[in-house]
């Protein structure tokens, strides 16, 4: 099920089932083998099939920071982007750098690869520990960024797992627009 929330020009907030996503691609929050996991990593691999790992496992990995593109198989979209995002040190270890890193990448390959849609998790809030808050921020300072001076994608979801990830979106998202950061 997905329920449309907040939209704000080319980005919107949205509660939901990433794999039910109808675009041109979902943004997978991946390990760096790229073979699967838990949380959507672990939903995304299991909705796509095993054609989708057979993929992944010729693309030898990803670095964290960075991201890779592959099929969608089963999916309503028609890729996926795998994005390695930071386990959370405390902040002590670059990770705002490398977590701003990956929603780039994935922007990037949006970009390279024509798509006009993506959607994208929470990246790093589940078992990587990052702190939700802080995760959000960093997302849609990225996100709006890449928007304010990139045609492509046309339209960037943040698809939200539960109402607390959602609200949190929804309240970083107006602190962005007070201080005039939605470019």
């Amino acid at each position: 099920m997905i329920e449309k929330s907040r939209k704000v020009d080319r980005l919107s907030l949205e509660l939901g089932d990433i794999t039910r996503f109808m675009g041109d691609a979902i943004v997978n929050a991946a390990n760096e083998s790229l073979l699967g996991g838990g949380g959507v990593d672990g939903a995304i691999h299991a909705t796509a099939g095993p054609d989708l790992l057979a993929e992944c496992r010729a693309l030898h990995g990803c670095a964290t920071g960075q991201a890779k593109l592959t099929g969608g198989y089963h999916l309503s979209a028609r890729h996926v982007i795998h994005a390695v995002g930071p386990v959370w040190y405390g902040g002590t270890r670059g990770e705002e750098a490398l977590l701003a890193s990956a929603y780039r990448s994935c922007l990037e390959l949006a970009e390279q690869y024509d798509l006009r849609t993506v959607a994208f998790p929470a990246i790093s809030t589940g078992v990587y520990g990052y702190p939700l808050e802080e995760a959000t921020r960093v997302a849609l300072r990225t996100i709006l960024a890449w928007l304010g001076d990139h045609l492509l994608p046309e339209h960037v979801t943040c698809m939200c797992y539960n109402q607390r990830t959602l609200e949190m979106y929804e309240s970083v998202l107006a602190s962005l627009i007070k201080e005039g950061r939605n470019a």
